[in-house]
């Protein structure tokens, strides 16, 4: 029996994703279709009996990637593999037929992609978008898989292509992000720290700017006159959940920015009011010698080592702290 070639093709001049990941008015899809050839030429037929086509999202985790000493000491790497959306049949050969002989076959596709929002929409929700962290502490990719089945009596044989999936609705240039947020904490009865961000969603080289002010507590004002302000300082976070959903979920923490501001005074009555900023880092493409590395087809090239992501074996988020 001759064995088959299978290739999977995008649009002329386009890639398979169509649309925009995340916007549902651009009916996020992936387009093509899968071409079925004789693996030893075009004068032997390929018997074909079933085709089918799904897209699959892999996840992996390994906490213990980055540490060289813990990482032969520590569990396996885990993986999940789950289907997106519902797999598709391309092709049944005719009852009564076993299978059919095909020198050429081209089977067009259309996958959409979820995109739900709501809680109870959670079967549609819009999938995680595929990222690689260093040392492959945690990633997501996809794979548009074809399953081939050459006969009622032969296994079935899979075939997978790498498709790379963005998010485009957490993109911070969103006028919908550009909402105030505001914070009040209390430490010690004395002073209230109030926060504000004039906007909630930030990217790489995105201006960040904190506006900081110290109130004494009119309950105790000869106490509050007391206190001296001697630093405020300003930083980024980025925390990594491991098995978010489990009994034993593991954190890893890690600061990617801070700035400071010496101050040295007492609190004076009316408060204190003063505004601190940093530039949300960006990973150059760049390695020590100035080229840019090729990208892997599974995963886009970022500008960013990590983002806000949630997925079922991990949680990647960010938060802004103030010291003072």
């Amino acid at each position: 029996m001759t064995s088959a070639m299978v290739r999977v093709s995008g649009p002329p001049n386009s890639p398979f994703l169509v649309g925009y990941p995340g916007i549902s008015a651009t009916l996020p899809r992936i387009e093509g279709k899968v071409e079925i050839r004789p693996q030893g030429g075009i004068s032997a037929g390929v018997l074909v009996s079933l085709v089918t086509i799904c897209l699959q999202r892999k996840e992996t985790i390994h906490p213990s990637a980055d540490s060289v000493t813990r990482r032969h000491l520590a569990a396996p790497r885990r993986e999940i593999i789950d289907t997106v959306g519902k797999e598709m049949l391309l092709f049944r050969c005719r009852p009564g037929v076993e299978c059919e002989s095909m020198l050429v076959m081209d089977l067009p596709f259309v996958i959409f992609i979820p995109f739900g929002r709501g809680p109870e929409e959670s079967a549609r929700r819009v999938p995680p978008a595929s990222l690689q962290l260093p040392s492959r502490v945690a990633e997501t990719l996809y794979e548009l898989v074809v399953t081939v089945q050459q006969g009622h009596q032969e296994s079935q044989k899979k075939f997978a292509f790498p498709v790379p999936v963005l998010r485009y609705d957490t993109l911070s240039t969103f006028g919908m992000y550009n909402r105030q947020e505001s914070a009040e904490r209390v430490s010690d009865h004395l002073v209230t720290l109030t926060i504000s961000l004039p906007r909630w969603s930030y990217g790489p080289l995105d201006p960040i700017t904190v506006y900081i002010k110290l109130t004494p507590n009119p309950d105790w004002p000869s106490k509050a006159r007391k206190v001296t302000i001697s630093r405020i300082s300003i930083g980024i976070d980025e925390e990594i959940i491991f098995n978010p959903e489990g009994d034993e979920p593991t954190r890893k923490t890690k600061q990617i920015a801070k700035q400071g501001q010496q101050v040295g005074v007492k609190m004076p009555e009316a408060g204190y009011l003063t505004s601190l900023g940093l530039i949300f880092p960006c990973r150059d493409p760049r390695d020590s010698e100035g080229i840019i590395t090729r990208q892997k087809k599974e995963f886009p090239m970022y500008a960013v080592t990590g983002f806000t992501t949630t997925g079922t074996l991990y949680k990647i988020e960010y938060y802004l702290f103030v010291k003072v």
